[in-house]
């Protein structure tokens, strides 16, 4: 690690945004940093590649790509007059570049099985603290911009907010790897529209249609990629897989795994654990642990207990290995206790297993989604008189009460037998 760079410079050649220039100074550091230099092992779709091809992309060329769209940003409102000084600049650069550093293999799954009660956010947080203590404070605007703590809140906004630097970067990431158009939205321009009044975050309102077009994307990109069925199927059976290995683990089964996977199968590792650096094992504490964690000790872990004695975990590896995906069943009502029962017991029948096993085999749950929510920061749209107007209601395209209303639906996945279901 470096901590004194001077005069050196990154440019890395990004499919989606061309030439990215990474300045000099704590943006060059972080990225040189090997807790950063672990997002090229860190899938963006998770498992969406099951289903899209090409969705092999990392969250390293997100972050990169969010951070050069930030550079826009700033150019942008600094040229409409308002002050961003060099340190305040810095500061949104750093916390744009480790928005997503807390994300765990496959972006979800750790998140919902092995680790307790902590989220990829304040793991995120975390990082940023340990980082900043690494670099003697010079991350301290950016932990403060993160929090929104930092006084100029629009500079919050531009990081985590309903139109913000990491979804107009990954709608047209995303949309570019998987193939679907629909997620093309017009980044640059929103980008030019930008201002702020009031120490908030507008679009100036000849760029209504750009946010009506992102809106919609967005919405699109959510059913079509990120809550496609399949890849909801896959991602359910990797949660399953890890969430019976650690059952397994608890009652002193011997497992394959790598070292940093094997600390979080065998210990019960949550937020205490990461916010408490004197914890250790093998002279790591839990968030070091965790930073050596990445997509690779999960499929190599697959592999090897795709042949486990275990027939659980052995027929879900396998499942994944070779893309023999569950069965799902999507409705926009909840499934009755009946027809869950009825899977599982012709699954419990065709395969021989237990009750408890069916837990894993048999899964129910729910997903949900909404474009926009007004309730959140809004997206102002800015008059040429000076008055604002929130998109919902300055759009004579999109209905305010469609966009913010979030719709739900249920599904069931199992295993595909021969059997029928009907």
């Amino acid at each position: 690690m470096s901590l004194n760079t001077g005069s050196k410079k990154k440019i890395v050649n990004d499919p989606v945004h061309g030439f990215i220039h990474i300045p000099s100074g704590i943006s060059y550091d972080l990225v040189e940093h090997s807790f950063f230099q672990r997002l090229r092992r860190i899938k963006q779709l998770g498992l969406s590649f099951l289903v899209f091809p090409g969705t092999f992309h990392n969250r390293f060329q997100h972050a990169l790509g969010a951070t050069h769209l930030m550079s826009l940003a700033i150019e942008t409102i600094r040229s409409k007059g308002h002050v961003i000084t060099q340190e305040e600049e810095e500061g949104v650069h750093a916390a744009i570049l480790l928005h997503d550093i807390g994300h765990g293999p496959f972006s979800h799954a750790l998140e919902y099985s092995i680790v307790d009660g902590i989220t990829h956010e304040q793991i995120s947080e975390l990082f940023m603290k340990r980082l900043n203590h690494q670099f003697k404070g010079e991350l301290d605007v950016a932990v403060k911009i993160f929090r929104n703590e930092y006084p100029k809140r629009f500079l919050n906004q531009l990081v985590s907010s309903q139109l913000d630097m990491d979804r107009l970067d990954y709608l047209r990431r995303d949309s570019f790897f998987a193939g679907v158009t629909e997620g093309v939205v017009g980044s640059a321009r929103i980008i030019k529209m930008l201002d702020v009044r009031n120490d908030q975050l507008v679009v100036e309102a000849k760029g209504i249609y750009s946010i009506e077009k992102f809106l919609i994307a967005r919405r699109l990109m959510y059913w079509q990629v990120y809550l496609h069925k399949t890849v909801i199927a896959a991602e359910e059976m990797l949660v399953h897989i890890l969430k019976r290995a650690k059952c397994l683990a608890e009652k002193g089964e011997e497992l394959f795994a790598t070292p940093s996977l094997t600390y979080f199968l065998y210990n019960k590792v949550g937020k205490v654990e990461f916010e408490n650096p004197n914890v250790v094992c093998n002279g790591r504490n839990a968030l070091e642990m965790f930073a050596d964690l990445d997509d690779d000790d999960i499929m190599v872990s697959i592999k090897v207990w795709a042949d486990h004695s275990d027939k659980v975990l052995s027929y879900l590896c396998k499942c994944i290995r070779d893309r023999q995906l569950f069965k799902i069943e999507i409705q926009k009502t909840t499934f009755t206790k009946e027809y869950i029962d009825q899977v599982k017991k012709r699954v419990g029948r065709y395969f021989g297993c237990s009750d408890h096993a069916l837990e894993f085999m048999v899964i129910s749950n729910s997903i949900s989604n909404n474009a926009y929510s007004s309730d959140d920061d809004q997206i102002n749209i800015l008059y040429k008189d000076g008055t604002q107007c929130d998109i919902g209601e300055a759009s004579d395209m999109l209905d305010a009460s469609v966009l913010s209303k979030t719709v739900k639906k249920y599904y069931l996945c199992y295993p595909k037998i021969q059997e029928s279901f009907v």
